[in-house]
């Protein structure tokens, strides 16, 4: 079981006067030792060879301090609206400095929200702040108010530091925020100019649209097509391509809305907890089997679910929840908000050049008084499948 924390939420002007310090000083601890690579210039850091990428998963945003809390301690109401999640993305960012922010899905909470495009833009707004490079998915709850999913998808790729994609060019695909983005090797290495980590980013839609199928929306058999596409080109540039690799690079994927496959998990064969049950389509699509054929992805990152937070290995594929972010969001008293990180990090030659990637791991951030770090694990090794770790200390 994941370690609880209860955070004691300071009344509105002390977290007001919070906020604005956190704001003028957030730029000073962000940006450094990151130079172009990839896509929007993403690139594995030279003095330590890793990528870091923060998932945020359901912020519920709707109309800042107006808003109130859900699921909070009595002791906790008082004062605790949308702008508790806002601080929280601050505290965490400052914390794990990462490379990459990821939104998957329900940035905002549509039928709350008075102007869908401030919400989204006020939700967004610490990542912004402190000039992080992001990149950001819509869930089922996004579209429910002043914008359409077309136009929120349309919003977030206008806004500052994005690195989002409205959907590939050229290419008749369904939903809105199909991309990919690649992660350049540590720059004056052979690798510079290579892709050593993809990242592939899916609508999962919000709900079935065919009256037979009850339910949660799925990823399409044309979303899976150009996925199949995109991983081949990368796979074959990358083994084939000067310098020549002998394995393809790896590959993290995410979208919002989990795959029936997360029901495969027991309480013994997870790190994690799984609070609730999984809101899946009611019908398998089939993405899961198209990842394991693809063969480059080594784990899928999600939310929906705000109360499950486990991640397990189905197939070579570690399939993770990142638990609810958001004050704004359905949760549990006393259980803390949380947000999941991913580390990547990259092989060292003798001579100490940097290679590809060496291992992938993982942890948790809680919301509580000392940001503590939960559930630490090696998701990924490069010559295994990956392992578990047992302690749960973040070490």
């Amino acid at each position: 079981m994941a370690r609880l924390g209860l955070r004691r939420f300071p009344p509105p002007l002390v977290l007001s006067v919070l906020l604005l310090f956190l704001a003028a000083t957030a730029s000073a601890a962000a940006g450094k030792g990151k130079g172009k690579g990839g896509s929007g210039g993403l690139r594995f850091r030279r003095e330590s060879g890793t990528f870091k990428v923060l998932q945020v998963a359901d912020m519920h945003y709707a109309d800042g301090r107006s808003t109130p809390c859900q699921d909070v301690l009595p002791a906790q109401n008082r004062g605790c609206s949308d702008l508790n999640t806002t601080a929280f993305l601050y505290r965490v960012f400052r914390a794990e400095n990462p490379d990459l922010v990821v939104f998957t899905g329900d940035n905002i909470y549509g039928l709350d929200s008075t102007d869908a495009a401030k919400s989204m833009d006020a939700a967004i707004a610490p990542a912004i702040a402190m000039k992080l490079p992001w990149a950001a998915g819509i869930g089922n709850h996004d579209q429910e108010g002043t914008l359409s999913r077309e136009g929120v998808m349309r919003h977030l790729v206008g806004m500052k530091n994005t690195l989002s994609r409205f959907n590939p060019e050229g290419v008749e695909i369904d939903g809105y925020g199909n991309y990919n983005l690649e992660v350049g090797g540590v720059e004056g290495t052979p690798l510079a100019n290579k892709s050593v980590l993809n990242l592939y980013f899916l609508d999962s839609g919000d709900y079935s649209t065919v009256p037979s199928i009850p339910g949660y929306g799925w990823i399409k058999a044309s979303q899976q097509a150009w996925f199949k596409q995109t991983s081949a080109s990368l796979q074959l540039n990358y083994t084939s391509e000067q310098p020549k690799q002998k394995e393809p690079a790896p590959a993290l994927a995410y979208f919002h809305i989990p795959l029936p496959e997360f029901s495969s998990f027991t309480a013994s064969n997870f790190t994690g907890v799984k609070q609730e049950g999984i809101s899946s389509a009611s019908i398998n699509s089939g993405f899961f089997s198209t990842m394991v054929e693809a063969g480059d992805v080594k784990a899928a990152f999600i939310g929906h679910d705000h109360l499950n937070d486990f991640c397990g290995k189905l197939t070579g594929i570690q399939l993770c929840y990142a638990g609810g972010f958001g004050y704004h969001a359905y949760g549990e008293a006393g259980w803390s908000r949380r947000a999941r990180v991913v580390s990547v990090q990259l092989e060292k030659t003798e001579s100490g050049e940097w290679q590809g990637v060496k291992s992938i791991k993982t942890w948790k951030r809680l919301d509580d008084h000392h940001l503590t770090t939960i559930d630490s694990e090696v998701l990924w090794n490069r010559g295994s499948n990956g392992r578990r770790k047992k302690n749960h200390d973040g070490s």
